[in-house]
């Protein structure tokens, strides 16, 4: 067979046309790519998005350098590649791909890809390599060895978490807040008002709540440049205030002496420019083995929770074991606090709950130097007790509003720091910025040389070796799809000094191993929670005063857009808030763990299916199941502490219960006992649960159950169309996770296109502030003891069950003579995207099949029932259909219909049937924003049904407020929340017309 023409020449053709340049022009021949080709084929995909990597898309290549002497390729990318979030398949993956545009020319070479001048594989955080051995020891912490005594630890304690944060000091801010505007010689806030709250309070709605908690909760201390106590008194004692409080007690012997140096005194407020108050007092001072005391009784002028803080003077000298006992409500709590550091501000050992007045007994702190070392001095200066209002003077007067508002310029001068070191590094000059400027330099001034203020890096400060911080804020917006604007996660390679390694040398690579941690385990969890479509922005590199100053690990934390509608759609949603908390808290427990080389485990959620019944031996029964983690495989309980409360008192601090189910033995009769359960592993303890009454009252009746079915927290209900979105909280203002200290007031703008045009004037989104500084009270986890206390104020015993306990047949509601179903706020929640629904379900129904079938069942034999709550209607007739299941249940059951929703708004209620209370008498339930009691904004209206009769009506508009059955087995539904009824003795005056009637 002949061969064809072509193919016969081309070998002539090859050896007499240098470069085959006929052939080429023919097509016949493709000439082997030169590396310039195979360059400018990879920029060219690269830019063209081609390129098959996923990465963002402003990634390009900078330039491309080939070193023939050692056979090595290196292609820098500009720094958007460092967007990226790298890991160990991703990172092969990418050099694999480039590495494949060199083939044919250059196999041979080692291709190396860079970004921000970084080989891609060295922007892999340490805790995301499998191999231990590739770790890189330039970004692990130095010189721990050297870490001085703990500052604080709760001897009281049951538990000390062992593979938690025990030992970490972290250091975090909630943002922005309420400061002086030297231009314009006013107080505000440094962002607007949008969408019923503002930035500088949003992250606090996070932190306060939630974060700090949970980190003190596995071990960690935690300081805050804010205040952290919601509390608006406060009260100091000190040695340089006659009549405050302070007293010593010295054996024979032995006296108290005035120590060295300046210590706290409260002076004249509010303390103008550059006024210490920690300069203008004393303190005292004995030596350690001595047997002596110093007592501080605060008058408190209004029974609540108040934040204890501490101060003293630091030496050389100083004990490492001064004793604080903390006398409360709940009993006492003792401290030991290594007076060697933090000398000079406040040191803050707890939250406890006092009574109005004095009273040395359980309202004190105590310090003593019992069991301090030979040849060391122990110092006592001020105690603080409560947040309270702002004292700082800025442009000649005080801003007004509580501490916890106010930015951390303010709180840093009253906490004694120094100001051109720390809160004025403008020399007064523009508030603003000190404000962001202050809030890392407080944290080095806390360490102290030579990790010190950045304009002194070698000032001793107070000795306190910081871990780790963050910067927590949500930034600007607005996405025009469906979608969050996400979390972005800030981070700087260089400091002040301009140089990439910490003073101690240690790499500030470490900054981009936390952000890429913090930031992966917020979106991977909001992902699996919440969100699917969660949005991830970029692991970002810039030069941010907030990442930049801090001499220790940081990131700065912009976790949504508080300017965009669906980010704040979560945002207002408590169970979000916990959310981010939670994994904020894993991620800096994840990161501390690689750091320091050891083990972790996450601490548990709280625990479910709780119930506290009384026996007939006069003990309480304690039962409750453990919750899962899906998430987190470690997070499981090994142990729970029991908290008991007396009356109105506050908690103690707990007893370890190996099992799921305690006996708390020989109740007192008449006292009103609480009961909560938290769940323990090593890695710390969850959150408290909720909190459910047993009180036996001698002779009485009973024992009735009181049932706490109202479990909801949400965001408040919304408006959305193509020209209108917001929040409608007259609507629903849905409920807060026990307090919201964020709300500033309702939205007032809701046209989409409503442009920003400054912050007094944001445009869509913007709401009014008539409620700036206030604690919205929400859900407490704690009305059944409202209920508990009206009940045995008549002669009952009682206990308490949770609504899942009674539900899934834990505890059968046949063997009380009478049962108070507690539904609140209690009704059907969608998620704040409807994807959820489907797979998640609605949350929190207020009469699920289970919950019906109990109520039932109960009506079978007889029982004597009590509901309430705010939508018990509503939540019953929801469905269009006329005759559903629940409808009849409504009817058959509990002997009610519903007239309409959101009945009235006056918190008025009058009695209109002479058998159960003499008509008019008139009844209130809140409607108000407080800090002590949720308001019922939006009640139903019910009617009679089967045999019922109406027994109280709405005074506003004679709709019906409540009805009662009495047949085979009786039954009264109030339309409105019992606990809501602000007067304890109307509280009892209608639950004895309750019992009067259904004579259980």
């Amino acid at each position: 067979m002949k061969r064809p023409l072509a193919t016969a020449v081309i070998p002539l053709l090859l050896l007499l046309i240098p470069g085959c340049y006929v052939l080429e022009t023919l097509g016949l021949y493709t000439p082997p790519p030169t590396v310039s080709d195979q360059v400018r084929q990879l920029r060219s995909d690269v830019a063209k998005r081609q390129f098959g990597f996923e990465m963002f898309p402003t990634a390009r290549i900078d330039s491309v350098s080939i070193d023939s002497s050692v056979g090595r390729v290196v292609v820098d990318f500009n720094t958007d590649l460092s967007f990226t979030p790298f890991r160990e398949a991703n990172a092969q993956e990418l050099r694999s791909r480039v590495s494949q545009y060199f083939s044919g020319t250059l196999d041979s070479f080692d291709v190396v890809v860079r970004s921000m001048k970084i080989p891609v594989e060295d922007l892999i955080p340490n805790y995301y390599r499998s191999d231990s051995t590739v770790l890189d020891s330039s970004r692990l912490i130095r010189g721990d060895a050297s870490r001085p005594e703990p500052l604080v630890r709760n001897v009281s304690r049951p538990l000390t978490p062992t593979r938690g944060l025990q030992g970490r000091y972290i250091g975090l801010w909630h943002s922005h807040g309420w400061y002086y505007n030297n231009e314009l010689d006013r107080w505000e806030w440094q962002r607007p008002r949008l969408f019923m709250t503002v930035e500088d309070l949003i992250p606090m709605s996070f932190t306060i709540p939630y974060l700090i908690p949970m980190l003190e909760n596995a071990g960690a201390t935690v300081f805050v440049p804010r205040e952290r106590d919601l509390q608006t008194n406060e009260v100091v004692v000190d040695n340089d205030s006659l009549g405050s409080g302070y007293r010593e007690i010295v054996p024979k012997g032995s006296s108290w002496q005035t120590a060295e140096g300046p210590g706290f005194a409260v002076g004249l407020q509010p303390y103008g420019p550059g006024v210490n108050p920690f300069q203008l007092g004393t303190a005292r001072m004995i030596r350690a083995d001595v047997n002596a005391a110093a007592e501080y009784v605060p008058a408190i002028p209004q029974a609540g929770s108040y934040a204890v803080y501490v101060s003293y003077a630091s030496t050389d000298s100083s004990t490492t074991r001064a004793r604080y006992r903390v006398r409360h409500l709940g009993g006492s709590t003792e401290f030991i606090v290594n007076q060697k550091i933090g000398g000079g501000t406040w040191i803050y050992l707890g939250t406890f709950r006092f009574r109005a007045g004095a009273h040395s007994e359980s309202g004190s702190v105590a310090l003593s130097s019992s069991d301090g070392e030979p040849g060391t001095w122990i110092t006592a200066d001020a105690v603080r007790f409560g947040g309270g209002m702002g004292v700082v003077a800025r442009g000649g007067q005080a801003s007004g509003r509580p501490k916890f508002v106010e930015g951390s310029r303010c709180w840093l001068q009253y906490a004694g720091m120094p100001d051109t070191l720390v809160y004025s590094l403008s020399r007064g000059r523009h508030d603003y910025r000190d404000d962001y400027m202050s809030r890392a330099e407080y944290l080095n001034f806390l360490r102290g040389a030579p990790f010190g203020p950045n304009p002194a890096r070698d000032v001793k400060g107070l000795g306190i070796p910081i871990d780790l911080s963050l910067a927590f804020h949500t930034d600007a917006g607005i996405t025009n799809n469906d979608t969050t604007v996400g979390t972005l996660s800030i981070y700087t390679l260089e400091g002040m000094d301009s140089l990439s390694v910490f003073p101690d040398s240690m790499s500030r690579l470490a900054n981009r191993d936390f952000a890429d941690i913090l930031q992966t385990q917020i979106v991977d969890d909001l992902r699996a929670t919440f969100d699917p479509a969660w949005t991830r922005r970029q692991l970002r590199s810039a030069d941010y005063s907030e990442s930049r100053r801090p001499n220790m690990p940081s990131a700065l934390l912009e976790l949504l857009s508080h300017q965009n509608f669906l980010d704040m759609k979560f945002m207002l949603d408590p169970r979000f808030r916990f959310q981010v908390s939670r994994s904020i808290y894993k991620a800096m427990l994840r990161f501390l763990a690689t750091q320091y080389s050891t083990p972790y485990v996450v601490q548990p959620l709280a625990i479910t299916h709780f119930s506290a019944i009384p026996d007939s031996l006069g003990n309480a029964q304690l039962r409750w199941r453990p919750r899962t983690d899906p998430h987190e495989s470690s997070a499981n309980p090994t142990h729970y502490i029991v908290y008991t409360r007396r009356d109105d008192g506050g908690f103690d601090n707990g007893i370890v219960a190996q099992d799921t189910f305690f006996t708390v033995h020989n109740l007192v009769p008449g006292v009103r006992y609480g009961f909560s359960v938290a769940a323990v592993n090593d890695g710390g303890e969850s959150f408290a649960s909720e909190i459910l009454p047993v009180c036996i009252v001698a002779d009485g009746k009973g024992p009735a159950l009181i049932v706490n079915a109202f479990d909801r927290i949400s965001g408040p209900a919304t408006v959305e169309t193509p020209d209108y979105k917001g929040f409608l909280a007259d609507l629903d203002a849905g409920v807060a996770d026990r307090m919201n200290p964020g709300f500033t007031g309702t939205q007032h703008s809701f046209v989409r296109t409503n442009p920003y045009r400054s912050n007094d004037a944001p445009g869509h989104g913007a709401s009014f502030a008539d409620h700036e500084g206030e604690i919205v009270a929400g859900n407490t986890f704690d009305f059944a003891a409202v209920h508990a206390e009206a009940l045995a104020t008549n002669g009952w015993s009682v206990g308490g069950a949770s609504d899942e306990a009674v539900m899934d047949s834990v505890v059968a509601l046949g063997q009380f003579r009478f049962v108070d179903v507690a539904f609140g706020e209690e009704k059907t929640t969608r998620w704040q995207r409807s994807a959820l629904d489907s797979t998640a379900g609605p949350a929190f129904q207020a009469f699920p099949p289970p919950m019906q079938k109990a109520l039932q069942e109960y009506g079978s034999v007889g029982g004597a029932l009590l509901v309430s709550g705010s939508y018990i209607g509503s939540e019953l007739f929801a469905d269009p259909r006329r005759d559903t299941l629940s409808v009849q249940f409504a009817r058959r059951t509990l002997r009610f219909g519903l007239v309409t929703d959101h009945a009235a708004r006056s918190g008025r209620v009058i009695a209109v049937d002479s058998a159960f209370l003499p008509r008019g008498t008139e009844i209130r339930y809140n409607t108000e924003v407080r800090p002590d009691l949720y308001a019922a904004e939006a009640v139903d209206a019910i009617a009679p049904a089967d045999s019922a009769r109406q027994i109280l009506r709405y005074a506003e508009n004679l709709f019906g407020a409540g009805t009662a059955y009495r047949g085979p087995y009786g039954v009264i539904a109030l339309a409105f929340p019992f606990e809501t009824i602000v007067d304890a003795h109307q509280r009892t005056m209608l639950m004895r017309a309750i019992l009067n009637y259904l004579r259980p």
